[in-house]
């Protein structure tokens, strides 16, 4: 008798990606664009997203979508900036997938929110690995974690639209971070992917980063 084989993650990831479809079309219709955020733990998402809707506040109607293992800690954080935000608690899950967004869309009146930002879960590894519906996805690096984590993680940095360099402010102190090899080694895996060199806690870089989110936008909006 011959042995049958069942590819579960396969399965799993062709249903999620199908869902994913379907958000994505149901996002275009209300001409939401959703920017699907990754990165570390601690790499600095929530401080970054907070000076963006600052900026861009008075162009944009923006909300955002946290997830995290537990707590609401930064869904209060972004609620009180003036931003929608909605919260996820996955109570363990190390990613957010289509399933798990879409009762937080279902929430949300879309027709009032511009651009969109998920904020993933804090992990380098399964984020990257299911389709959330987003239009770009975007991986934040921060200085003190390393620029060999584009060696280390080679997906993550694969499937991004930009990645964002964070903590600029502290290269004096880790001063083997080179920003020459990271951006050498995040092209040559990703040619397109635009690359940010900021610090969200003092600005310095912000303003660049904060236009590239408003030329994406425009023509979602537009067409």
């Amino acid at each position: 008798m011959a042995i049958r084989y069942i590819d579960i993650k396969q399965e799993v990831l062709s249903a999620n990606d199908g869902l994913a479809n379907k958000l994505r079309v149901r996002l275009k219709e209300h001409k939401t664009l959703m920017i699907n955020v990754m990165s570390s733990p601690g790499a600095g998402k929530t401080t970054l997203l907070l000076d963006t809707i600052q900026r861009l506040r008075e162009q944009l109607r923006i909300g955002v979508v946290e997830a995290d293992i537990e707590s609401m800690v930064d869904a209060e954080k972004i609620e009180q900036s003036g931003a929608m935000a909605v919260q996820i608690r996955t109570g363990g899950d190390c990613h957010i997938d289509a399933p798990m967004l879409k009762p937080a869309l279902d929430t949300m009146n879309l027709d009032s929110v511009d651009l969109l930002f998920l904020e993933n879960i804090g992990n380098l590894v399964c984020p990257a690995e299911f389709d959330t519906g987003a239009t770009c996805s975007i991986m934040l690096l921060s200085v003190p974690e390393g620029d060999d984590k584009v060696l280390k993680y080679p997906l993550m940095f694969s499937v991004c639209d930009a990645v964002v360099i964070n903590k600029c402010d502290t290269l004096c102190v880790f001063d083997d971070f080179s920003k020459e090899a990271v951006a050498e080694r995040i092209r040559k895996l990703n040619p397109k992917a635009e690359i940010f060199f900021l610090s969200a806690k003092t600005g310095e870089g912000v303003e660049a980063w904060a236009g590239w989110l408003s030329d994406q936008v425009r023509p979602w909006q537009e067409e």
